[in-house]
């Protein structure tokens, strides 16, 4: 089963984003004490700064967007950003993290039906396929767990945050490319944030950081913001939002396997039977073959 170059390349930089976003959960612990939208806050701000900072190759020409487009960058990033961890916080405090992580998990399935009805196609038949058994493979992980009806309904909204983070960005890529889009969204997601932590958090939200919080804010902010943001949307602009979603299942895989090297969790047989399951769905899922797709 051989790849070909683009589909290669996109497969790298999506699972490498989703890798990067599943080891989070590796530094989240360090900021349980840490105000946690005044944290995203100033992660997407400095994520945001950083992106439009970098320069790769000669100097793109600025674009010039539509009120439209940015309409679109403002909802990509109060859905996909600012509304996905307010959902998420607020799941995961009426609900335990396997539940919420299944419903989560369920992201390839509505990413590889919507996706290509988004752009007034059919979806694949062998990608809904893996997208099915990818999620199947998640929920063997989680295991399933138990929660309240409001805790299941955040986690339902965190879903469909999730989803508007890819689905929202497919017509801004041509116009923006992975790395600007990335940096306007974070930019657009952080003043957000920032109101929602001084409503809820209060002076709480200019709680200084401790040494351990300032190097886990900086990996989040380097590595599962600015790197895996960039990389998730280079992926989506190579394989397409449907073929790229099939690795979101990865980001619990990912969680599951660091606790036993990081030495805070056990590797159970149904994570071993999970990684078997959601590796192989992945794998049949994108190397169909891409349909044709306006770049």
């Amino acid at each position: 089963m051989s790849l070909d170059a683009s589909t290669a390349r996109g497969s790298i930089c999506a699972a490498t984003a989703m890798v990067a976003v599943g080891s989070s959960a590796a530094v989240s612990p360090v900021l349980t004490e840490y105000p946690l939208l005044s944290g995203q806050a100033w992660r997407y701000v400095v994520a945001g700064l950083l992106l439009l900072l970098a320069r790769r190759g000669p100097a793109v020409p600025a674009a010039r967007l539509t009120p439209r487009q940015w309409a679109r960058i403002a909802l990509l990033a109060a859905t996909g950003m600012a509304g996905f961890n307010v959902c998420l916080l607020e799941a995961v405090r009426r609900a335990d993290p396997s539940t919420v992580g299944a419903v989560v998990g369920a992201a390839p399935i509505v990413l590889a039906v919507a996706g290509p009805l988004g752009s007034a196609q059919r979806p694949s038949a062998r990608i809904a396929f893996s997208a099915l058994v990818t999620t199947a493979g998640v929920c063997v992980i989680q295991a399933f767990g138990h929660g309240s009806v409001t805790g299941l309904l955040y986690a339902l909204g965190a879903l469909a945050c999730e989803c508007c983070f890819s689905l929202l960005a497919v017509s801004l890529l041509p116009a923006l490319g992975a790395r600007r889009l990335s940096a306007f969204a974070c930019l657009a997601a952080a003043p957000m944030l920032a109101v929602a932590a001084a409503l809820t958090e209060g002076a709480d939200a200019l709680q200084r950081p401790t040494v351990a919080e300032w190097l886990a804010l900086g990996y989040l902010t380097l590595v599962v913001t600015a790197l895996a943001f960039f990389l998730w949307y280079a992926g989506i602009g190579l394989l397409g939002v449907d073929r790229a979603g099939l690795f979101a299942g990865i980001v619990p895989l990912t969680a599951v396997l660091l606790g036993p090297v990081l030495g805070t969790g056990r590797l159970a047989p149904t994570s071993v039977l999970g990684a078997l399951v959601i590796g192989a769905a992945v794998l049949y899922g994108v190397s169909a073959p891409a349909p044709d797709r306006p770049r």
